[in-house]
């Protein structure tokens, strides 16, 4: 269809019908403030809508409130769908035959179809100010409160040019119709809403500018959207939109009234709407906390859907072949931090060992651990590192950004490795003994390896001393480490070698003696 308005002159047809056109679906924010993940959620369910029936995943941008649109938000908007493998058929950066794909490159359009909706009477100029409004609601008795009243549906051609002598600049109302609006929710069944509970609406300023009223169902009809995926926190608003698509229709300018789906509330703390600033709302502290793609992904795909009752733990493209819209739950949601660490967990386990390892040099170069966040820019000797060091914590590690905690050890000089107080405080009173012990066989080794190592020190401690495994080898984790916990020890030695291990189980042997 092109973007021209009057070129839609196809019959119309309803987004429901069998033989209606393929699937076209949008992805439609304003760019305000840092991507949360209530909205990637509606993004991923669109996402998955279209691939999963072949349709198409249209990403455009709502940028006409100037006061809070950034740049830098919809630089964030790209770089969020583009970490998570989101990828848009049409849109902004990519283009397409419906372009252009932000609202503030179509004013022209919106003028247009706002003239042809006054022209054929779906629309009218209302000059009434709140305050008028408000009194005849009282003069009648009425609620104060209830909205606009139809004052100015069918003034005459004297009464408007006596409301422009005064000055006033009229608005632009949309004609709500006279019987209930009706629709069938794909997630919430049918919908009703009264005749009369929605007052007519307006779609333009009384200086002209458009409103998400008018730019939003307009964008929609001229790029052929068929299904309407967005929070349920928009469902009171699509009583509105039906009435201006089936005016769109009339006009010519639509060929399809689109299906919606209002998606379920994902709430926060205490059951209340997870809000924009709530830290677990921010994609990108997730990011930086060492989320991956796929399990945050995963995670969010269950805040209203599953992809079985007994499997929590699936893949974008499983999703993808089992995503199906009816199938969501319209009841809230709750962001649960714990579980969505849990699933990430597991998403960490199941990544091929090269790409877990490649994974983790963003996340220790932020923490000054190594010189480079790329793994192909990593000196040999790092790279040996984390090849042997990365499949002793793979299991272990819940977000990739525990890295730095459980391997900047390996990374360390000797004189460089802090001691966390926590760690040397619990240490038990035979800790320097333990530790002399460990020396004593340690240190004439010809053979350093896991192997050698575990045996000499599971005789000299655990069986010579009678100490209990749990405790047996605490402080030369903590000495060899900094840590109470860590990766395997008796790997990590192996890793560090001979002259690197034995030279911090004597630093800490003579910190204990200086204490003592």
């Amino acid at each position: 269809m092109s973007d021209n308005p009057g070129a839609a002159t196809a019959a119309p047809t309803t987004a429901s019908d069998s033989a209606g056109p393929a699937v076209r679906v949008r992805f439609c924010p304003s760019p305000t403030g840092t991507p949360h993940v209530g909205l990637i959620r509606t993004a991923l369910y669109n996402w998955a809508h279209a691939r999963h029936t072949g349709g198409r995943f249209v990403f455009r941008i709502e940028d006409t409130d100037t006061a809070r649109d950034s740049e830098e938000s919809y630089r964030e908007l790209l770089d969020a769908l583009d970490w998570l493998g989101l990828d848009w058929d049409e849109g902004v950066e990519v283009g397409g035959p419906h372009g252009p794909y932000r609202q503030s490159e179509r004013m022209d359009i919106y003028r247009q179809v706002a003239d042809k909706l006054l022209a054929g009477g779906y629309a009218y100029e209302s000059f009434s100010t709140p305050e008028e409004v408000e009194a005849r609601h009282r003069a009648a008795g009425r609620d104060p409160k209830l909205g606009y009243d139809g004052y100015d549906r069918d003034l005459t051609d004297e009464q408007k040019a006596a409301f422009r002598d005064e000055g006033r600049e009229p608005v632009l109302r949309v004609r709500m119709p006279d019987e209930d609006v009706s629709f069938t929710d794909l997630v919430r069944g049918e919908v009703s809403f009264r005749a009369g509970s929605i007052p007519d609406f307006v779609i333009v300023r009384g200086n002209g500018q458009p409103l998400y009223t008018l730019t939003n169902p307009v964008d929609d009809a001229l790029m052929g959207i068929t299904h309407v995926l967005r929070g349920e926190d928009l469902l009171s608003s699509t009583p509105r939109q039906i009435a201006l698509y089936r005016a769109l229709l009339e006009i010519g300018i639509a060929q399809v009234v689109p299906v919606f789906a209002h998606l379920p509330m994902v709430l926060g703390e205490g059951s209340k709407k997870l809000s924009k600033r709530a830290p677990e709302s921010n994609l990108f502290i997730h990011r930086e906390r060492g989320f991956t793609p796929e399990g945050l992904l995963n995670y969010l795909a269950l805040l209203g859907w599953g992809i079985s009752p007994d499997n929590d733990i699936f893949t974008k493209e499983e999703m993808v072949a089992a995503f199906d819209v009816a199938d969501v739950n319209p009841n809230p949601a709750r962001f649960d931090l714990k579980k969505a660490e849990a699933i990430n967990g597991a998403h960490v386990r199941l990544l091929a060992p090269e790409d877990f390892r490649a994974r983790l040099v963003p996340y220790l170069h932020a923490a000054d651990v190594v010189s480079t966040p790329s793994w192909g820019d990593l000196g040999k000797p790092d790279q040996e590192i984390l090849e042997k060091a990365a499949p002793l914590v793979q299991e272990r590690m819940t977000l990739l950004g525990e890295a730095p905690g459980m391997l900047g050890f390996l990374f360390a000089t000797d004189d460089q490795l802090v001691l966390e107080e926590d760690a040397v405080a619990a240490l038990r009173p035979e800790a320097a003994d333990v530790l002399d012990a460990a020396l004593a066989v340690l240190e004439p080794m010809d053979e350093f390896t896991t192997e050698s190592v575990e045996s000499a020190l599971r005789a000299a401690i655990v069986e010579g001393m009678g100490i209990k495994p749990r405790h047996a080898f605490t402080p030369l984790r903590v000495a060899v480490t900094g840590r109470r916990v860590s990766p395997p020890l008796f790997e990590s030695m192996e890793i560090l070698g001979a002259e690197s291990a034995i030279a911090r189980l004597r630093a800490l042997r003579a910190r204990l003696a200086e204490s003592a």
